[in-house]
């Protein structure tokens, strides 16, 4: 998701508990931070020899040892998104990951599969992050690939 779709989504329901939610079910637990808002710029060079770039904003979330009894708002979540927002440069057609970890969720920086409004709380569902051959997905349609190819042999110009 991008960051200006999550950001207008929770402007909609301001006053709704943000609650994020992993595969699992498993949610962040009550009286979490949000600890630090960053603007990352990736350059990658991919098996195929392709230079990649893009932009994520990721939003570091954190569980204190003597958390709140609540979770936090979406007003308060844009109150420091704003705030931040004023003092960086985010991208808001980056997309927003979330980087969280604990006993339910492995320490991973997260997608934003969807997001919904039901009743006073907007639900966040998280999906960890999966590798890929982007040499490979380039090619996707134009080539079937064989179980036992790799994604290397099926690019000319690879490392």
């Amino acid at each position: 998701m991008k960051t200006d779709e999550f950001i207008l989504a929770l402007r909609a329901a301001p006053n709704n508990q943000l609650i994020f939610i992993n595969e699992d079910w498993c949610t962040v637990p009550k009286g979490y931070h949000l600890t630090e808002l960053k603007s990352a710029a990736y350059e990658t060079v991919d098996c195929g020899g392709q230079v990649n770039q893009w932009k994520e904003t990721i939003v570091q979330l954190w569980l204190p040892r003597d958390p709140a009894d609540d979770y936090m708002t979406a007003a308060k979540f844009l109150k420091i998104f704003d705030k931040v927002h004023s003092m960086i440069p985010l991208d808001c057609d980056a997309e927003i990951r979330f980087e969280y970890g604990d006993e339910d969720f492995f320490l991973s920086t997260y997608h934003v599969r969807t997001l919904n409004h039901i009743e006073n709380a907007t639900r966040v569902f998280l999906e960890p992050p999966a590798t890929t051959c982007k040499a490979l997905d380039r090619r996707g349609a134009l080539q079937v690939r064989k179980a036992s190819d790799s994604c290397c042999s099926m690019v000319q110009s690879c490392c």
